[in-house]
């Protein structure tokens, strides 16, 4: 049984003024592919992860599925500018998450807009990344990102599927397992196992991010 790494004690800058203004509910456990909350929703507390991932997902009006964002330990996320959840969330890998709501009429503004702000530049970083020409590109910084995240330049853990990959790269799955074998093949990553990479040379792989 593969043991899930906790990366909850890579703590965003705003976090702990967060939570001192916020009230946290127990964690509640989501299986692996629970919806946490639903496209049209109504949107309002915000919410923790704990441990494992989250991804947030949109279905077009031709039924496709996209894939907007993943969030891991120690990240916030549920930032909505309206009223209602314009995509809905899901647990990758059995999650553990925590809902935020005020417990006062002060509410943490400038923690909240640290963390919003945070989730935007994600959301922006992301939305270049699709516009890579380049699918060996798109997959090296895809994977540079969560190193950086996870605080790993050695390893990258990647408990989402091969399809979830592809639909966050705007790739299909078949383009996904033969990225990941080219940039095998060229020495830049070894393949530990389906759920981790280990990145052999950064500076190969950043200078494909250029």
């Amino acid at each position: 049984m593969h043991i899930q790494p906790n990366f909850r004690t890579n703590t965003h800058e705003g976090l702990d003024n967060l939570l001192t203004g916020m009230h946290p509910a127990a964690v509640t456990f989501f299986q692996t592919d629970a919806t946490v909350y639903a496209q049209g929703d109504a949107a309002g507390p915000l919410y923790l992860v704990e441990f494992g991932m989250v991804r947030i997902c949109r279905m077009t009006a031709d039924g496709r599925r996209l894939i907007s964002a993943f969030h891991m330990a120690g990240e916030v996320f549920g930032f909505e500018a309206g009223d209602v959840h314009e995509s809905y969330a899901e647990s990758v890998d059995g999650a553990g998450i925590r809902v935020l709501r005020q417990t006062c009429v002060d509410q943490p503004t400038g923690s909240i807009l640290t963390l919003a702000l945070k989730s935007l530049a994600r959301t922006q970083n992301h939305l270049m990344l699709v516009g890579r020409h380049s699918a060996n590109e798109r997959m090296a910084a895809f994977l540079l990102d969560l190193a950086d995240r996870q605080g790993d330049d050695k390893s990258v853990y990647l408990p989402m599927q091969r399809y979830d990959i592809a639909d966050y790269l705007g790739m299909t799955f078949e383009t996904v397992s033969r990225v990941l074998r080219a940039l095998k093949d060229q020495g830049l990553i070894r393949l530990r196992s389906v759920s981790e990479v280990e990145l052999l040379d950064l500076a190969a792989l950043s200078n494909m991010c250029d």
